[in-house]
């Protein structure tokens, strides 16, 4: 027996998306997102609508930062999410968010959170909120890495569940990538 939703935007993982951006005096600001992620090699998607002062500020700028939500900052995630950059307008600030000026796009690096993806905008489409933007870095917190590799028990990724309107930690290695499914071939 299966329970129906309808159509609604349900689906699991749901990333927890920082978006970063600066508006035409540089100051700094971010909100949370999670419609969105890699769409080609070099590309990341999300779904932002026209009304978000994070999108009147990377289309004013033409780039913007993706930091991965994690466990330890949870509360500054949501915070930036439930918040609006149109009333409030330093709540990177009262976040408890740093930030660093990205030297490959005209976007900030939030300290806090170990991975960034920085972008440069390709398109936007008011109608439908899509998002298409060109990586051009993917950077991460050394302090996050074993052996020169991304260690994800250190980054503590956190995912969305719309269902539950809660958010998740990530960590738990159940399988091998490229190689476990090779058994049934």
């Amino acid at each position: 027996m299966r329970k129906d939703f309808g159509s609604k935007p349900l689906s699991y993982p749901q990333a927890v998306y920082i978006i970063g951006t600066y508006d035409e005096n540089g100051v700094p600001d971010a909100m949370n997102a999670a419609w969105g992620g890699i769409s080609d090699d070099n590309e990341f998607m999300l779904c932002l609508s026209k009304g978000h002062k994070t999108v009147k500020n990377l289309l004013g700028t033409g780039a913007f930062t993706v930091s991965m939500g994690d466990a330890d900052h949870i509360k500054q995630c949501d915070y930036v999410g439930v918040e609006s950059g149109n009333k409030v307008p330093d709540k990177l600030e009262k976040a408890g968010f740093t930030v660093t000026r990205s030297t490959l796009v005209n976007a900030p690096v939030i300290n806090e959170l170990a991975v960034c993806i920085e972008c440069t905008v390709k398109k936007y489409d008011p109608e439908t909120g899509m998002l298409l933007g060109k990586i051009v870095n993917v950077s991460v917190d050394e302090n996050c890495m074993t052996d020169g590799k991304v260690d994800i028990t250190k980054v503590r990724p956190v995912i969305f569940d719309p269902f539950n309107s809660a958010y998740h930690v990530v960590g738990e290695k159940v399988g091998n990538a490229f190689k476990d499914g090779l058994e049934l071939k």
